[in-house]
C-alpha cells in the first residue's frame, strides 16, 4: 500500500512542469488559462511600472505574445507567475529604454495641422466613488515613490512575491530587494501624509 502511493506520488507531475510541457506544445487552450488566472495580476504591474493605462495595456499584449514566443525556455523548476512578471519587466524596461519623448509641438493632427490637444486628465466619476477614494490617495503616493522602490514594493506587498523570486525578476541580492523595499516604505510615508490631507 505504502509502495503504491509511493509511486503515485513520483507519477505526478507539478503544476508548473505541466505549464511548461504545454508551453512547448504551444497549447491554445493552456494559453488562455494562464491568460484568464494571471491576467488582473500582470496588468496590475505593468501600471505600476508605467504610470500609463494604455501603455500598460499595450505591454500587457506583448508580454504574452512573449511568453507564446519563448514558451519553450520556461523549464518548470521556478513558479510561473515568477517568470511570467519577469518578461513583463523585461518588456517594460525595453519600451521605456527605446520611448523617444517628442515635444507636444511636433505632434499635430495630419488632416488639420493644428496642434496636439491632450484631453483633460482627471479620474472618471467612477474612480471618485467613497470606495475608491483611499486607493487612488494610496496610488497617488506610491507614485512618488521612486521607479526602482516602487517595483519591488508592488511585487512584495501586492503581488505578494517571496524576497527571493522578487531578487531573481530585478536581478539583484535579496539584501539589495530588502533595502529598496525599506526604503520605498520611508519613501512613502511623507507622500502618504502630503495626499490624506
Amino acid at each position: 500500500m505504502v509502495a503504491a502511493a509511493f509511486s503515485s506520488l513520483l507519477s505526478m507531475e507539478t503544476e508548473e512542469a505541466q505549464i511548461a510541457r504545454g508551453l512547448r506544445r504551444r497549447d491554445p487552450e493552456l494559453l488562455d488559462a494562464l491568460i484568464e488566472q494571471y491576467q488582473h495580476r500582470l496588468l496590475r504591474y505593468l501600471l505600476h511600472l508605467t504610470g500609463n493605462h494604455a501603455m500598460a495595456e499595450d505591454l500587457f499584449q506583448e508580454t504574452w505574445l512573449r511568453v507564446l514566443e519563448k514558451g519553450h525556455q520556461y523549464d518548470g523548476r521556478n513558479r510561473f507567475v515568477t517568470w511570467l512578471m519577469s518578461i513583463g519587466h523585461n518588456v517594460a524596461i525595453d519600451h521605456l529604454r527605446k520611448r523617444n519623448p517628442s515635444s507636444l509641438d511636433e505632434m499635430k493632427d495630419p488632416e488639420s495641422g493644428a496642434p496636439f490637444e491632450p484631453e483633460a486628465g482627471g479620474p472618471s466619476p467612477l474612480d471618485v466613488a467613497v470606495a475608491h477614494q483611499q486607493q487612488e490617495k494610496f496610488d497617488e503616493a506610491l507614485e512618488r515613490v521612486p521607479a526602482v522602490f516602487r517595483e519591488v514594493m508592488v511585487l512584495r506587498f501586492q503581488e505578494q512575491m517571496k524576497l527571493e523570486e522578487i531578487a531573481k525578476l530585478v536581478r539583484s541580492p535579496v539584501s539589495t530587494v530588502k533595502t529598496r523595499i525599506y526604503r520605498g516604505v520611508m519613501a512613502l510615508r511623507p507622500a502618504l501624509k502630503g495626499s490624506l490631507r
